[in-house]
């Protein structure tokens, strides 16, 4: 499984960013797939993630929550983060990442199989 991800670059704080990850090399359908990111000198942290078990599920890190939209296009095998009203402390290398089970922000990193290279995305005040 491949994940690529793109759409990281510079942004004045209260603009707009859409990251985007294509996975490739298995069905994309049914994965559950997240977004994390990890700031200079901080451990990765989880920011959103969506599954799937009759209908979508999402969740969100409240540092995130009502400003932040995770979304995925099955036909596309892509899954995207809307990110709006960023803030400097929204700086941070973005990374995806996706497992056959839910991933939230208590699942531990390590027990996810696929993880995507990053991007980065800096907010400057």
């Amino acid at each position: 499984v491949q994940l690529q991800a793109y759409g990281g670059g510079s942004v004045q704080a209260g603009g707009s960013l859409r990251l985007s990850c294509a996975a490739s090399g298995r069905t994309f359908n049914g994965y559950a797939m997240a977004w994390f990111r990890q700031a200079p000198g901080k451990e990765r942290e989880f920011v959103a993630g969506i599954s799937w078990s009759g209908g979508y599920t999402y969740y969100y890190a409240d540092s995130v929550k009502g400003r932040f939209t995770i979304s995925r296009d099955n036909a596309k095998s892509t899954v995207y983060l809307q990110m709006n009203s960023l803030k400097p402390e929204d700086t941070a290398v973005y990374y995806c990442a996706t497992d056959p089970y839910p991933i939230t922000i208590t699942t531990p990193m390590n027990n996810i199989d696929y993880w995507g290279q990053g991007t980065q995305v800096t907010v400057s005040s």
